[in-house]
């Protein structure tokens, strides 16, 4: 059985801002892993749309002007979208388990 790729949700060109704050997962080899690349809220546009064959998920390629990264859409949100509410932090849970 053959499934058809998912199609993109946002189109090439578009301005974007990064929804969530995006780290190196090593795919930058001259960047520490893990370092802060760009902070939620930094502005890029949509430079290529490809797709992660495995996931069947678009891949957005973003040029956020320091450097271009591969976004997924849950990554991105359009320029004139307000921004995802952050997740909350997780309570501390003390020594005797209770929070």
């Amino acid at each position: 059985m053959l499934i058809e790729p998912r199609q993109p949700k946002y189109p090439w060109g578009l301005e974007v801002r990064a929804a969530v704050d995006l780290y190196n997962d090593g795919s930058l080899p001259d960047i520490d892993e893990d370092q802060l690349l760009i902070a939620a809220g930094g502005p890029g546009e949509i430079v290529q749309i490809g797709h992660h064959a495995e996931a069947n998920l678009p891949l957005y390629m973003v040029d956020f002007g320091l450097c271009v990264l591969g976004c997924l859409e849950e990554e991105i949100v359009p320029s004139d979208q307000p921004l995802p509410a952050p997740a909350p932090e997780p309570e501390p849970v003390g020594e005797d388990g209770a929070r």
